[in-house]
């Protein structure tokens, strides 16, 4: 049988238009002649995330993005996965969209819960989540650090203002001298320095000889320290404490007049009895100055004494 032109024509448009089909498909992640599953998932954002971008089960390509839809009501986007695979997916299981590096697009990793039995169908849809990937986690550690720096330069143009308002021809000059006061201010402690240790090296000796000195000082002050704990000092403040508590006792028996001592210093009759005999032992110690004779006589021709006149009173107390 003889293939006309027409026919090889009509074969070759057929063929053609399959081909298109198949490589628009292809291009769209879709493949024509495979059985596969259709699960979805929604996200708020998905960018970096594209058509035909692979979908991964712990690192294994088990599927693809076959197409990413936005729901006109709530904005949200919904991603088509062509899972081709016969691991048991649960019903319970995450799609988290992720970056594997950094200069690769975003993909989907799939992490099955295989506590739950309940295996998930064709046209169902799985829980989402988003990991965030190197340059994600850079971005918002960064972004609160420029932010601040942000401020910071503005502080900065703030304080730079201020300066260039207050520091005029007037403040530039009162600073250049203030700068060079500090100048010759160091340069003098330099000096200062430099003569203190010149005197330093010069004393050495003596100081080392005050060092020493100080050495002995405080050895023998520990020798006495210790003599002094050796001594019993605590004993002999209790002796003494002791002591002190038996003359206070004997002070408080003679001012209350215990005892013959407390009885002398305080009894009023005994000292106004001594006070009369001095009186009287004076008046007779005056009478026996004034008048010998009376008390001792020694005459050789019989001469009467002479009558007994009484002496003048308190004579030697007048006088003094």
């Amino acid at each position: 049988m003889k293939v006309t032109r027409e026919i090889k024509t009509a074969v070759l448009v057929i063929a053609s238009i399959l081909l298109f089909i198949w490589g628009y498909s292809f291009l769209k992640g879709k493949e024509l002649f495979t059985s596969y599953t259709t699960l979805y998932v929604v996200y708020d954002n998905v960018e970096g995330l594209s058509a035909s971008a692979p979908v991964t089960l712990n690192g294994l390509t088990i599927g693809k993005i076959s197409g990413i839809t936005i729901d006109e009501t709530t904005g949200k986007l919904k991603v088509s996965m062509q899972i081709k695979t016969d691991f048991p997916i649960s019903r319970t299981s995450t799609a988290t969209m992720y970056s594997p590096s950094l200069i690769s697009g975003k993909q989907i990793a799939i992490h099955p819960n295989f506590e739950d039995k309940e295996l998930i169908e064709d046209n169902q849809f799985l829980a989402s989540s988003v990991e965030l990937g190197l340059t994600d986690s850079l971005g918002e550690k960064i972004e609160p650090i420029q932010k601040k720096l942000q401020k910071l330069m503005s502080n900065i143009d703030s304080l730079v203002t201020g300066l260039n308002n207050v520091l005029d021809k007037d403040g530039q000059d009162h600073l250049k001298r203030s700068l060079a006061e500090l100048s010759h201010t160091v340069q003098q402690f330099h000096r200062a320095s430099t003569s203190i240790n010149s005197l330093l090296d010069q004393n050495k000796s003596q100081i080392n000889g005050m060092v020493t000195n100080f050495n002995k000082v405080s050895s023998n002050f520990s020798k006495i320290s210790d003599s002094i704990n050796k001594a019993d000092l605590g004993k002999t403040v209790r002796n003494l404490n002791y002591t002190l508590g038996k003359v206070d006792v004997l002070m408080g028996n003679l001012q209350s007049g215990k005892g013959t001592a407390g009885k002398l210093l305080n009894d009023e009759a005994l000292y106004n009895n001594l006070n009369s005999t001095s009186q009287e032992l004076e008046l007779l110690l005056q009478d026996l100055r004034l008048n010998p004779t009376r008390y001792v006589n020694v005459s050789l021709f019989g001469k009467k004494n002479k009558p007994y006149v009484a002496p003048v009173t308190d004579s030697i107390s007048t006088n003094n």
